[in-house]
């Protein structure tokens, strides 16, 4: 479709555990559009979303893709999602494009870990949610059994739309021309009833009507509360389907047609303007002639085609060579090209109107969770944070060639770049580079990227552990630092009181020499002494810290004192005193 409307869009994002059969059901509705003229399968590798060599490695998504099709006049970009825990974070962050989140469910194993912790992130998002049940066919599902877990997790809301029949070699339809035909479970009459008695409760008028007057609504006056059931999350609809036999996928399209939201009926996104507590809450519109207001939500490094920002436009209508910002950066840049996925193969097009799904490549200013704007009015819009997990897994990770160094640092923070739950950090005191991810195949596919995409060869192991050293009591006391060789010598006698603070507070100096015990140019030589020994520490030769060191009083020669000797002098006044208090003790990472 070249010529549609934002009302005619629907964005969805494919989520749930692996396994569940994610690719394999967009492979069968891209197929069925007419989007593909043959289905690829994920064990020959040759499905539209799972294009990359690691996915076809392994037989699973590792990472998003987009595609699109056009059905029943419908404009609809799917997202398929990776199903694996490690990369939950990867499918968290794309939930900002899209209006609604389709669960797949592997009708055999019912709701696994992933499936569920993606519910609950749509929820928080205030996506409208569905359910897919896939894999129908198969001989061991328990129909009953699945709709009761539905029900008893997610609410009494999850009401099936659709239901299986034939033992799941077709679906019966049981909301817009629902029929007597036999089903394996339930009834049609049954669920049709309950569904249109969920979606009436949300409107008044339409509820007196159907209750008192006993009228059988049409499908086209049920559209409205529909969508607003699924918005007020009053309804979850349950779809069956199957994508290795087809059962469903006609359905399905219907659904997406005629009764998933499109932008100006989901939930609208809550973009923010300024930080912290001057932050406030403001309103986007799907409005094509208001300025363009667009949110990154992936970046693809691709070492043939360059740096790839994806996008959703919010708010106004982009065009090829438009004059963009990046956030409340000044510098403009040139979209030339704007871009529809469909897997990896990319297609020029004319406009972006809110709505749409689009990429532009080679802007290196681009960056994920960036707001992308073409008026400085909207310098500080950004969106409502984005909630992913923390990455707590962590490996050291050096070149094993040497002069790699600055090789590795930019493939890392290339990686960094694209994944919101990937992290690098350099531990200056250990000297270690470390890779922080969701799990150990999260580092691992990272890890064959590294060499495979950048052409880096690592070396890993655990990471150091970080001690530190403390003191637990305060205590006072001195050192004199005198030094006679002949000629002029040194002399510098340094007064300290040491006292611990909080943990994770570091190092605190504090002067308050009077009188002029000790000359003004020379308290930087002491404190400069003090840091010295705390890098080096006391007990096991581990940095010190939370620790405020207080230069209460000294002596001087007016022709031996010099820098060094103080330098000395506060460096083993320091040590001096830590000794005294016999407690100092080893801290680990907190």
């Amino acid at each position: 479709m070249t010529n549609y409307a934002t009302h005619d869009i629907r964005n969805l994002a494919f989520v749930g555990h692996a396994g569940s059969g994610k690719t394999t059901l967009i492979e069968s509705l891209l197929l069925k559009s007419g989007a593909i003229s043959s289905a690829g399968s994920v064990e020959r590798g040759d499905t539209v979303c799972d294009y990359d060599e690691q996915e076809q490695s392994f037989q699973h998504s590792l990472d998003i893709a987009i595609t699109h099709l056009s059905s029943a006049g419908k404009q609809v970009n799917i997202i398929d999602t990776p199903g694996y825990a490690d990369f939950i974070g990867r499918s968290i962050s794309i939930l900002p494009a899209v209006e609604t989140a389709g669960v797949v469910i592997n009708g055999s194993h019912g709701i696994e870990s992933v499936s569920l912790r993606m519910m609950e992130a749509a929820k928080r998002r205030n996506l409208c949610r569905i359910i897919i049940v896939n894999k129908i066919d198969q001989d061991d599902v328990d129909y009953e059994a699945l709709m009761e877990s539905f029900r008893e997790i997610f609410g009494d809301n999850c009401l099936p739309i659709n239901l299986p029949a034939e033992n799941g070699s077709k679906v019966i339809d049981c909301f817009f021309q629902p029929g007597g035909e036999t089903t394996d479970f339930s009834s049609a009459a049954e669920a049709h009833s309950r569904i249109i008695d969920q979606v009436v409760e949300v409107d008044e008028a339409l509820m007196e009507l159907y209750l008192e007057q006993g009228e059988e609504l049409a499908p086209e006056q049920l559209h409205d509360p529909f969508e607003k059931a699924l918005r007020e999350d009053h309804l979850i609809p349950v779809c069956f389907v199957s994508a290795q036999n087809g059962a469903g996928i006609d359905a399905l399209l219907e659904f997406f047609a005629r009764l998933m939201p499109d932008p100006t009926e989901g939930n609208p996104p809550e973009f923010m303007k300024g930080e912290g507590a001057d932050m406030t809450p403001v309103e986007v519109s799907t409005d094509q002639g208001k300025h363009a207001l667009a949110h990154v939500f992936k970046i693809i490094n691709d070492p043939y085609r360059g740096k790839l920002g994806i996008f959703r436009v919010h708010q106004g209508t982009l065009q090829p060579n438009s004059q963009l910002f990046v956030g409340n950066a000044r510098k403009p840049f040139k979209a030339n090209h704007l871009l529809r996925l469909h897997g990896k193969e990319q297609s020029e097009m004319e406009r972006a109107i809110p709505g749409d799904i689009c990429a532009v490549a080679r802007i290196d200013d681009i960056h994920f969770d960036a707001v992308i704007h073409d008026s400085h009015d909207e310098d500080h819009f950004h969106l409502r944070s984005i909630e992913c997990p923390l990455p707590l897994f962590g490996l050291a990770i050096s070149p094993s060639k040497r002069g790699d160094e600055q090789k590795l640092s930019d493939a890392l923070h290339k990686l960094e770049d694209e994944d919101p739950c990937f992290h690098v950090e350099h531990n200056t005191s250990l000297n270690e580079t470390i890779m922080r991810g969701l799990g150990d195949l999260h580092l691992k596919v990272l890890l064959q990227r590294l060499h495979n995409q950048y052409h880096v060869d690592v070396e890993t192991h655990l990471p150091s552990i970080a001690y530190r050293e403390t003191i637990t009591h305060p205590a006072e006391g001195q050192y004199r630092h005198k030094k006679q060789t002949g000629g002029t010598g040194q002399f510098g006698e340094v007064f300290l009181r040491i006292e611990p603070m909080e943990r994770d507070s570091g190092f605190e100096f504090v002067n308050k020499v009077v009188g002029g015990a000790i000359p003004g140019q020379f308290i930087p030589a002491i404190e400069k002494g003090v840091q010295q020994a705390i890098s080096e520490g006391v007990i096991a030769g581990f940095p010190m810290q939370d620790i405020r060191v207080t230069l209460y009083d000294g002596k001087y020669h007016a022709v031996d004192s010099k820098e060094i000797a103080f330098s000395t002098a506060g460096k083993k006044a320091f040590i001096a005193t830590v000794e005294l208090t016999w407690s100092n003790s080893l801290a680990q990472p907190s």
